[in-house]
């Protein structure tokens, strides 16, 4: 589904969930405390601002005695082949966000991955599937990194393991490819990006992939992953222990200068190795 019928699907799942709401003759705050969020979020998600989980949408559906008219829409809008079921939501709160923070213990995030590179973790990760479905991943991990080009883009903070410049990728030219990519936008500032070294020794280990989004009207968000699932979470406790590892990881971290010098220097490895292959 292109993204300008998917945010017309989500504009009239807005549309209906006020109609419907209006018609129970309940608030908008009535509403949020019948499904545990806020009456600003419940305006939010009527206005196609932000775009409820499916988990939402079903006790939606309940409050109001929809016969499941607001989960049908929601798995509807979230069933993009691009992404893993557990991801699509993930991609949707992207794009909203003001700020994303990002800890990548041993691949490069997908919003900073060249397309050779993209392609080599998706054939690595699904070695006997199509062309058309690595394509098919491929483009839509482009995409999601379109974010980064707006003028609104969000600030873009990420800590690298150094295993993410060391573990070669797609071979050596896809590897050079992939850490010039990071080091450019190093340079022109619209990502900072910081690296633990090996020899931060234990805080190398502390934590897996993470992901924190913040947002102007909505709590944060903390998105965890493995390597056949995710866990989005919202709960305000769990939020803040995330915060604070991914706050220990900066600590470990290089400087941005020492970081840029670290990538830099292991791009150019990559390069003479694939220039003498």
């Amino acid at each position: 589904m292109a993204n300008g019928s998917r945010q017309a699907v989500w504009e009239f799942f807005g549309a209906e969930l006020k109609r419907r709401r209006e018609d129970a003759g309940i608030t908008q705050v009535e509403l949020g405390a019948l499904v545990f969020v806020s009456g600003a979020y419940i305006g939010q998600f009527e206005q196609a601002i932000r775009k409820p989980q499916l988990d939402i949408a079903q006790r939606i559906d309940e409050a109001l005695q929809t016969d499941g008219i607001f989960e049908r829409l929601c798995r509807k809008l979230i069933d993009d082949r691009r992404y893993a079921d557990y991801f699509a939501e993930v991609v949707e709160l992207e794009r909203l966000a003001t700020r994303i923070c990002e800890f990548a213990p041993s691949v490069a995030p997908g919003l900073l991955q060249t397309a050779a590179y993209a392609r080599a973790v998706t054939i690595a990760a699904n070695p006997f599937v199509t062309d058309e479905y690595v394509e098919e991943k491929v483009t839509g991990r482009l995409e999601r990194a379109h974010i980064l080009k707006d003028a609104t883009r969000p600030e873009y903070w990420v800590v690298l393991h150094e295993n993410v410049l060391r573990i070669p990728v797609g071979g050596p030219a896809a590897m050079a490819e992939q850490l010039e990519c990071v080091a450019r936008l190093m340079r022109e500032r619209t990502a900072c990006v910081t690296v633990i070294p090996y020899a931060a020794g234990a805080f190398a280990s502390m934590a897996g992939m993470l992901q924190l989004m913040e947002f102007d009207d909505a709590p944060p968000v903390a998105y965890t992953e493995t390597s056949f699932s995710g866990t989005l979470v919202d709960d305000p406790a769990v939020v803040k222990r995330a915060q604070r590892a991914y706050d220990l990881l900066r600590v470990a971290a290089l400087s941005p200068e020492a970081s840029l010098t670290l990538v830099e220097s292991a791009a150019e490895d990559f390069r003479r190795c694939a220039s003498t292959t």
